[in-house]
């Protein structure tokens, strides 16, 4: 058993050289090859973001009534005063008209404090009464003077009470889902009765970590200004949740004022127009921030990259014209190169071209793509 064992290995090596045998000589692939080259490079660096509204807040009622009508629709856009909700004014118009009354009433009193004060007045200075009355008529004129200042204040609440009766908008924006409807017994502790937000322009907030901020300030103090100066040369694009390219490009427009120390970031935020409102509160985006300071990286073409198991790697073609397998860690791209960090030294060669042909190990013919050869 062993003797066959042993004669079959013979015949498997009898084979597999007579294969080699056949390889004509000299016969190697050709393969184009691009030289991994040290460049000024814009960093792209990317977050992830989350839109807010500039303004957001639940409509209240400010006084207790009975809904009368709701003049506003789920998801409605309204302007600043539009009326959203109404509630039942008579009583409170009833209240205003008791203030009105009180208030006519303290003047009039007024009005007859000043008259006894001036008589009283005159008839001292003949001396036909006391001193102490005219300190009587004085005090008088006085009290009735405070319950015309009473009455007034009073008035007033009266009237801010009236006016609440209408819940307006307070800002342009879009109003949420209506919780309330027509005959509902609403007031300050029954709930909102909607959300309202505004969508142009909104906020994109998002964090920096230290080397990112430290980039961007030496950006923006470049540009003469600080992080959140507006126009300061730092542009924040987005890629929005279905992976679109979103149209409009932001500017930072607030940065926090100190690092927070248990995650080493700084809370940035970026105001986009929003004209065609696709940014809506509450969203996830994609954030990219260009930092405008130029780093020297060393790139390659991404078609030099390939990837398994391990991670990505490259063909390397080194000095004896043979191919070698080397795996390296990416970063920026870079128009159609890619950011080599590590695994890649300035000068070697890459195949970019005829990768299905080769494998680590054997001699291939080295041509400089794009030459033409």
């Amino acid at each position: 058993m062993r003797t066959a064992q042993i004669l079959f290995s013979a015949l498997i090596v009898a084979l597999g050289t007579g294969a080699l045998a056949q390889t004509p000589p000299g016969d190697v692939p050709r393969v184009s090859v691009a030289a991994a080259i040290t460049e000024d490079v814009i960093e792209d660096t990317s977050f992830i973001g989350r839109v807010e509204a500039v303004d957001s807040l639940d409509l209240v009622a400010r006084v207790t009534g009975f809904l009368r009508a709701v003049d506003v629709r789920d998801g409605a856009t309204v302007t600043q005063g539009d009326v959203l909700f109404e509630i039942e004014p008579e009583q409170y118009e009833a209240i205003v008209a008791a203030r009105e009354a009180d208030l006519a009433q303290a003047e009039a009193n007024l009005t007859l404090a000043e008259v006894e004060l001036d008589r009283t007045s005159r008839l001292v200075d003949r001396a036909a009464v006391a001193q102490s009355e005219l300190d009587v008529a004085q005090a008088n004129q006085r009290v009735a003077a405070a319950s015309v200042s009473a009455a007034q204040a009073a008035l007033r609440q009266a009237q801010l009470d009236l006016s609440y009766t209408k819940v307006t908008a307070p800002f342009d924006g879009r109003i949420g889902r209506v919780l309330a409807s027509t005959g509902e017994l609403v007031g300050g502790t029954s709930g909102a009765l909607a959300t309202l937000v505004s969508e142009t322009p909104i906020y994109v907030s998002f964090s920096l970590d230290e080397r990112q901020l430290t980039n961007v300030m030496q950006t923006a103090l470049a540009a003469g200004g600080s992080i959140d100066t507006p126009g300061a040369g730092i542009d924040v694009t987005l890629t929005l949740p279905n992976g679109t390219e979103y149209g409009e490009t932001g500017a930072i427009a607030f940065g926090d004022n100190r690092v927070d120390p248990r995650t080493g970031t700084l809370a940035v935020r970026a105001q986009f127009d929003n004209a065609d409102r696709l940014l809506i509160d509450g969203a996830f985006v994609n954030v990219r921030l260009a930092e405008q300071v130029p780093v020297q990286m060393l790139t390659i073409p991404q078609a030099a990259v390939q990837r398994d198991q391990r991670g990505d790697f490259v063909l390397v073609v080194g000095s004896e014209q043979t191919v070698e397998q080397r795996y390296i860690t990416t970063g920026t791209l870079v128009g159609l190169s890619v950011a080599v960090t590590k695994g890649l030294r300035e000068g070697e060669t890459v195949i970019v071209e005829g990768l299905q042909r080769v494998r680590p190990g054997v001699p291939v013919e080295a041509v400089l793509a794009g030459s033409g050869d």
